[in-house]
């Protein structure tokens, strides 16, 4: 069955080293991975948190969970925060923390399939994936279900968000769960900060799948909309992740 594209947009995977970590060598000196989402028209741009450091694997259907960390209207925003700063600390003094590195740019897609929503995307940086994008999972092209935690349900001890950072959804929004856990992906419901959704590994072709095309285009580092439409600095965050997928 053919699925049903309800938004289409720029796609970019950023990670952030460790404190203290300015040169990173694999994935164990790295934070945290971002997704950033980058809607085509009308709609705010996001910044999403995986709770693993890498993405589902499509071939093992694994499942992570993550969270919707920032929403704005002002895409370049989604990335100042993840500039390099230095902060003092009362046992450790000065420490810093290293700026993010782009690790991955495409085209994505949210696609309706049946009673739920998949998160597709195809890579258009780095050319040849490298050792970056293996470690982190970031595949030439993937999909993902991707379905949306019911604020209001329960979760175990520790796990997730803490109720104050999780979403408060209008009454309309909250309604659409009817009771369930977990609901599809809409939009509407990632535009809101810290909703919870889980992401699960599908699969690798996209249009055998779902019968949908991303038209991802080849890009270099001088055309890459990481750069032009997000306004992320080149000469401060190192490019070899994005056109080389080599560690910096």
């Amino acid at each position: 069955m053919a699925g049903n594209v309800i938004e289409r947009g720029d796609i970019y995977f950023t990670y952030r080293p460790r404190v203290e970590q300015e040169r990173v060598h694999g994935i164990e000196e790295i934070q945290r991975l971002f997704v950033i989402l980058q809607p085509s028209r009308g709609r705010r741009s996001r910044r999403l948190v995986l709770g693993r450091k890498h993405l589902p694997r499509p071939e093992e259907h694994e499942r992570f969970w993550g969270f919707v960390d920032e929403v704005t209207g002002r895409p370049e925003t989604l990335v100042a925060d993840l500039e390099g700063r230095t902060y003092d600390t009362q046992t450790r003094g000065e420490r810093t923390q290293p700026e993010a590195r782009p690790a991955g740019e495409g085209r994505y897609a949210l696609v309706r399939h049946g009673d739920h929503t998949h998160l597709t995307y195809e890579l258009e940086l780095p050319e040849q994936p490298g050792d970056v994008q293996e470690e982190l999972t970031i595949e030439p092209e993937a999909s993902y279900i991707i379905a949306v935690k019911n604020p209001e349900a329960g979760a175990p001890a520790g796990a997730g968000l803490h109720p104050r950072q999780r979403a408060d959804l209008p009454k309309r929004q909250q309604e659409r769960f009817e009771g369930r856990r977990f609901t599809g992906a809409d939009p509407d419901l990632l535009d809101q900060e810290g909703i919870e959704f889980v992401l699960i590994g599908a699969a690798h072709d996209v249009e055998e799948e779902l019968d949908v095309r991303l038209d991802a285009e080849a890009e270099d580092v001088e055309s890459a909309e990481i750069f032009r439409r997000l306004h992320v600095p080149r000469e401060k965050h190192p490019t070899e992740p994005l056109t080389k997928g080599e560690w910096r």
